[in-house]
């Protein structure tokens, strides 16, 4: 079954992906639900979630009907939740200080 759903994605999902600068690549499959992980700018796109339902589970479901859903791995990176951290960290600290 993974063969066949790398196939679909090489050929129909990945090309889409690519003209944005992203990619994805296959967590795992179980009982008909896949899960899967986008990466380089779908990653933290703010349309993700609608990439994995409306071109990723959409086109796999056609080609493949024993998927019954797609769901996006929506882990994150040491480095990204760090620097999301110090972003945060930083606004906080400049309102304290406006209100001070």
């Amino acid at each position: 079954m993974l063969n066949k759903i790398e196939e679909v994605i090489k050929k129909e999902i990945r090309p889409y992906l690519l003209s944005h600068y992203g990619d994805m690549e296959v967590v795992s499959y179980h009982n008909g639900t896949l899960y899967v992980r986008l990466l380089g700018h779908c990653q933290n796109c703010p349309s993700a979630e609608l990439t994995a339902q409306d071109i990723i589970e959409s086109k796999l479901k056609e080609y493949i009907p024993e998927i019954k859903e797609v769901i996006l791995n929506k882990d994150i990176s040491e480095d990204l939740y760090t620097l999301a951290k110090e972003i945060l960290n930083k606004k906080s600290r400049s309102k304290d200080e406006y209100m001070s």
